[in-house]
């Protein structure tokens, strides 16, 4: 198999959360496609946060395409030269007003939606979580503190109370981690 050839490519908006471009492609057998949208957008991290008692600290919040609330794992997007852990650590501080002293487990790196979107979604496990402050929000986000039993996240998935797929693959991810390293 070969890549796809870019002939053309034009922006048809540029915004601060993300870019919309057309490219026009020639594909390995010949055949071009005039107007492939891609969206570009920066790289997301996400955490699944627990506390020393096994509590995860999940956030709640209206989101307007999806026209609902839904319950997330504190997640963002990465600042301009901005280290992936960095990133994950200021975004749970700013959403939840947590931190932990231990450093960010890496559970994995992502690509969103290759098929439309260039961004990936790093995820990563935080443990011995405490509240250190109070939330710092940008103005465009309205969140609340939601904190649980780890060991209820499946429930809440099945019950469909928890929808968003980036939560739910961070809630396995960390779930495996921790059971691999509790064998140990």
């Amino acid at each position: 198999m070969a890549r796809w050839k870019t002939i053309t490519s034009q922006y048809i908006y540029q915004t601060p959360f993300g870019h919309l471009r057309t490219d026009c492609c020639e594909l390995p057998n010949g055949q071009k496609i005039d107007n492939y949208y891609v969206h570009e957008y920066p790289d997301w991290v996400n955490a699944v946060v627990l506390t020393k008692d096994k509590q995860i600290v999940l956030v709640e919040q209206y989101r307007h395409p999806g026209n609902d609330y839904y319950l997330e794992v504190p997640a963002g997007k990465v600042e301009q030269d901005e280290f992936y852990e960095d990133a994950i650590i200021r975004e749970i501080q700013e959403e939840t007003g947590f931190t932990s002293i231990k450093k960010p487990i890496f559970l994995g790196e992502f690509m969103v939606n290759p098929a439309t979107q260039n961004n990936k979604v790093i995820t990563f496990l935080i443990l011995d979580a405490f509240q250190s402050s109070s939330q710092n929000l940008d103005d465009n986000e309205e969140l609340m503190i939601k904190i649980i039993p780890f060991h209820e996240m499946e429930e809440l998935i099945e019950d469909k109370k928890i929808t968003q797929l980036f939560t739910v693959s961070a809630y396995y991810l960390a779930k495996n981690y921790l059971f691999k390293n509790e064998e140990n």
